[in-house]
């Protein structure tokens, strides 16, 4: 029992830390003049996909993948907004 008392804060602990780093994201994308959006975008996607890829070839659960596209998704219309 302790290992997966130790396991879910380990994962509470990741969660928070994604929280921060997101909210991190967030603002640092809106204060970004809209030309530098425009080559982040670029860049963002050439990088996603190359993760995309990697994922795909390696043992990861479907969970992550669909977090994946759906945290991209996300990221992608911070950048365009």
């Amino acid at each position: 029992m302790k290992n997966l008392q130790e396991a879910t804060e380990k994962i509470c602990e990741l969660k928070g830390s994604l929280v921060a780093l997101d909210a991190l994201m967030a603002a640092l994308l809106h204060e970004l003049p809209q030309a530098q959006r425009a080559g982040l975008r670029r860049r963002f996607e050439s990088h996603t996909e190359v993760a995309r890829t990697v994922m795909l070839h390696a043992t990861i659960s479907e969970h992550t993948l669909q977090a994946f596209e759906l945290d991209v998704a996300r990221m992608s219309a911070l950048i365009g907004s």
